[in-house]
C-alpha cells in the first residue's frame, strides 16, 4: 500500500454527479432566448453596430459582441458562429471574424470614457 493510497477514492463516490453543463472548474451557460431579445433590443435601439463574432474558447462558449457607432457595446453568448453571422444578416450588421479583425478602437475610446466617468 502507497503512502497516498489511502486518500484515493474507491468504487462510489460521496461527492455529487456532475452537472451536465460543467466543463472543468467553470459552468457553461448555453444562450436563450434572453440573450436574442437582448441583442435584437440592441441593434434596434442604436445606430451604425457592427458585429463582431467571438469564437469558443477554454472558457467561453461562442459569443457575438455588438458595437454601436459610439463604441457602446453588448456581449452575449450564441449558439454557434453561424448563427452569429445569419443574426447579423437578417438584421442588416455587418458582422467580422473578431479572431482575425480585434475590436474597433471606438469600443476601447468608450470604455476609457466610461471609466473616466465621462458617460
Amino acid at each position: 500500500m502507497g503512502l497516498f493510497d489511502r486518500f484515493r477514492r474507491k468504487g462510489r463516490s460521496s461527492a455529487p454527479a456532475r452537472d451536465a453543463t460543467r466543463t472543468g472548474s467553470t459552468r457553461v451557460r448555453a444562450s436563450d432566448g434572453e440573450d436574442v431579445r437582448h441583442l435584437e433590443n440592441f441593434v434596434a435601439t442604436r445606430q451604425g453596430v457592427e458585429g463582431f463574432v467571438e469564437p469558443r474558447t477554454a472558457v467561453n462558449d461562442v459569443t457575438l459582441l455588438l458595437v454601436a457607432h459610439d463604441g457602446e457595446w453588448t456581449r452575449r453568448r450564441v449558439p454557434s458562429v453561424k448563427w452569429a453571422h445569419d443574426f447579423a444578416n437578417r438584421h442588416r450588421v455587418p458582422s467580422y471574424d473578431a479572431a482575425v479583425v480585434g475590436v474597433p478602437q471606438r469600443m476601447r475610446d468608450y470604455n476609457r470614457r466610461k471609466k473616466a466617468g465621462g458617460i
